[in-house]
């Protein structure tokens, strides 16, 4: 055979491709452990504490810019 012929395709059974409930359902199982693993306590830990980093970074900040621009020292509130 030289590259100037075309590939003849293999016969395939039809028994092979007849089975899509095994694939939904593999696909359904794949989903709900997923979604378990998004649901479980040490993800919501996980969440919170990025939650509550990204608030001190934001207090931080917003203090930083009072701050600088306060040149006495002194807040007016």
């Amino acid at each position: 055979m030289t590259a100037v012929q075309p590939v003849v395709p293999v016969p395939v059974p039809v028994t092979t491709l007849a089975q899509p409930t095994v694939r939904a359902s593999a696909l359904a199982a794949f989903q709900l452990v997923e979604d378990a693993r998004h649901r479980t306590p040490d993800r919501r830990r996980r969440d919170e504490r990025r939650r509550m980093l990204a608030q001190r970074a934001v207090a931080e900040r917003k203090a930083e810019r009072e701050h600088r621009s306060d040149p006495t020292g002194t807040s007016a509130s």
